[in-house]
């Protein structure tokens, strides 16, 4: 099977400015996706790409020093603001690689720079998941939810009032059905996704795979400050063993 990494990062960030090439723990934030990208592709017909509409995030990838991931693709404008879609964001480079290399990709990986807790062993297991089951059409990467819209999760009624977002009379939160948080660390597609023309990362015949360690996604400068300093500390239960 021929397949696509997809590594994308913008330029622009409010909430942790140039974050993607931010340092964290020696190296920049960018350079943990590549490096697994790299060692997953190794040995297997895969195409590593790089979706970015800056300049100084092409040249951080490059210095690297990986000439399998392609830093050709230039974002557009419009798919690098605060309100574009990742979803569209990957199929503008998917379209733009199957063009330029005239072909169809089987599947799809997306690796989620702000979240880059994942390893070699994640993704086989994702793409085995995926691959075993004939109908599914895509799977993402998630952990156990701390919270529990059955349980301690309330929403605004129309009357004004405030309820569950899910209705249900559970007494603990052991007890209410299991629920994720999607951490975005990474998205696998089947081609057949893309074909349905699905607009939103979740379809009908989605799976997800549990990471069995620590994943959150680095979303506010807190959040850099806590990963920077469980990794300086080693204080995760996480190894970047690639």
């Amino acid at each position: 099977m021929r397949g696509l990494i997809t590594i994308c990062a913008r330029g622009g960030s409010k909430g942790i400015p140039g974050k993607n090439i931010k340092l964290i723990n020696g190296k920049a934030l960018i350079a943990y996706s590549c490096e697994v990208a790299v060692a997953f592709a190794a040995n297997r017909d895969i195409d590593i790409v790089l979706s970015t509409d800056s300049t100084e995030i092409k040249t951080v990838v490059r210095s690297l020093g990986y000439d399998n991931i392609d830093t050709s693709y230039e974002r557009p404008d419009f798919l690098a603001n605060d309100t574009s879609g990742k979803l569209d964001v990957i199929v503008d480079v998917k379209t733009y690689f199957e063009r330029k290399n005239d072909l169809k990709y089987d599947f799809i990986i997306d690796l989620d720079v702000t979240s880059p807790l994942r390893s070699v062993i994640d993704l086989n297991c994702a793409m085995d998941l995926l691959f075993k089951n004939e109908a599914a059409l895509n799977i993402f990467s998630v952990s156990p939810a701390n919270r529990n819209p059955y349980f301690n999760m309330v929403e605004e009624k129309e009357d004004g009032f405030y309820g569950l977002c899910k209705t249900g009379q559970f007494l603990t939160r052991q007890s209410a059905p299991k629920v994720y948080d999607m951490n975005a660390s990474f998205y696998i597609f089947k081609k057949a996704f893309f074909d349905q023309g699905y607009k939103t990362v979740i379809s009908d015949r989605t799976l997800i795979c549990e990471l069995p360690h620590v994943c959150f996604d680095l979303d506010h400068p807190i959040d850099f400050e806590f990963m920077s300093y469980l990794l300086e500390n080693k204080k995760l239960d996480f190894e970047f063993n690639y």
